[in-house]
Parts: C-alpha cells; sequence; structure tokens
C-alpha cells in the first residue's frame, strides 16, 4: 500500500499553485497538499504549523522570496524537503543539482515532476536528513542569482474559460487595463488576469514592452506601424490585430524618432 506523503506548496500566483497541484496529482496521486502559502514568510508559518514532508517553494514571491523562505524552513525542528519552481531556466543552476534541493521550471511538465517525484521518494524511503548545511548551498545560490541581471516573465498564467493557459509573453500583443482587470491579447486568444500595469511593468523587460498609456503596455515586436490621426495623436497599429492603440502624451518621446 502506497504511503501518504504530505506536502506545501509555496507560489504568489493562485492559479499557479492551482497548476502545480494539477500536475502532481497526475504523477504524484498519493501525495496530500495539507497547506497553500502565498508568500515567503506564510511558506515559514505553515510548514511549522503542519510540518510536511516536502515543500514547493516558487523562487520569486512578494516580502520573502523562496530563498530566504527555504533559510528560515531549515532551521525548523522537522524541516520538509525542499524544491524550487522557477519561470527563469537561469535559475536552474549547478547548485541545483546536488541533490539536497531540487527544482523545477514553470509550467511544469510531468516528465521533469516525475524526476523530481522520484529523487523525493528516494530520500523519503531512505531517510535521508533535510541536512542543515544547506545554509551554505543557499547562500551560493543566492549569491548566483544575485549576480545575474535582472531576469523577466517568460510566461503569464490566464484563466481561459474553465482552463489554465500558459502564454508566452513573446506571443502577446498588447495589455490593457481597467480598474479590476488586465486584457492579454495575442494574435489567437483574449485572456483576462488580474495583474495590474504597474506589476507587469516591473516584470516584463522594459527593451520588448513599452507602456505608451498608463492602462497599455504594447510588445514593440509587434507593432506594425505608427501614424497620427486627425487629432495629432500618435496611434499604434499591431501586426496580425485590428486593434489600433493610442500613444498618451507622457509616452510620446518613445516614439520621437517616428
Amino acid at each position: 500500500m502506497n504511503q501518504t506523503v504530505t506536502a506545501l506548496i509555496a507560489d504568489d500566483e493562485r492559479l499557479m499553485r492551482e497548476q502545480i497541484q494539477l500536475r502532481l496529482n497526475e504523477v504524484w496521486p498519493e501525495l496530500k497538499i495539507v497547506a497553500e502559502a502565498k508568500n515567503g514568510a506564510e511558506a515559514v508559518d505553515l510548514i511549522a504549523q503542519h510540518t510536511p514532508q516536502v515543500a514547493f517553494l516558487d523562487i520569486r514571491m512578494p516580502g520573502m522570496t523562496g530563498i530566504e523562505a527555504a533559510g528560515h524552513i531549515t532551521n525548523l525542528p522537522n524541516p520538509p524537503h525542499l524544491v524550487f519552481v522557477t519561470a527563469y531556466d537561469e535559475y536552474a543552476i549547478s547548485a541545483f543539482e546536488r541533490g539536497a534541493i531540487d527544482y523545477v521550471l514553470k509550467p511544469a511538465e510531468n516528465a521533469r515532476l516525475k524526476i523530481t517525484v522520484e529523487r523525493i521518494k528516494s530520500r523519503l524511503a531512505t531517510h535521508t536528513p533535510v541536512t542543515p548545511a544547506l545554509d551554505s548551498l543557499l547562500s551560493e545560490i543566492r549569491h548566483a542569482l544575485g549576480d545575474n541581471k535582472k531576469q523577466y516573465m517568460r510566461w503569464i498564467q490566464a484563466q481561459v474559460g474553465a482552463q489554465l493557459r500558459m502564454i508566452p509573453v513573446t506571443e502577446v500583443l498588447f495589455f490593457i487595463s481597467d480598474e479590476k482587470y488586465t486584457r492579454v491579447q495575442t494574435e489567437k486568444l483574449e485572456a483576462l488576469i488580474r495583474k495590474p500595469i504597474r506589476e507587469l511593468v516591473e516584470n516584463l523587460d522594459p527593451e520588448v514592452f513599452w507602456q505608451i498609456h498608463r492602462s497599455t503596455l504594447v510588445n514593440i515586436n509587434k507593432i506594425a506601424g505608427v501614424s497620427n490621426d486627425e487629432r495629432g495623436h500618435k496611434i499604434i497599429s499591431i501586426l496580425g490585430h485590428p486593434e489600433k492603440l493610442e500613444v498618451s502624451r507622457s509616452y510620446l518621446h518613445l516614439f520621437k524618432q517616428m
């Protein structure tokens, strides 16, 4: 009979927590998710409360990151085995491959997740301890990540109908936000997310996505042309989409050579 193993999932994106849980259920149906955390500090508190055997930690979370949380978690009386979840393959550095800590790239693929699951099962079966010597390894990972240039989002997680979609940012034509939702527009689909424009500005490559209005971001690789309308306002035409986007006065300097 398969023994139930308990786990925590920590990610600031609800849809990503759901996606990881769905994939885990497919490759490890015996696993029981006992808690979900929205940030690192909450993960530390919930792990102390529920003492799960495994913790899946998103690297980038507001406040306390997954790396910072891991430093606290490894000092708990019964620390779980750690798996870092990241959208940035630059983070999959050699330190993760030493066996003490594993990683999974977003969006979680079953084939890669199976490797992680087998590693964890092996450690649990052999009662391999979660060594406190992880402190030096975490320090090395923090240093390596700190030396890298800022890493930007590669995927947008969006609910399209009843389905969770992982949209590559390279396919996004533009983002338009209202007070509650932000529309993600590609050539093939339209989706709504709850991320405000200001948060997208912080996490998207500014050399690719330009803010042209307080509520609009455009992928400059998808601009078909820039023209002036009858009022003298600059209007952007988009490749593969009929919608026209107006540039507000505050962002005209971006197009002064056009």
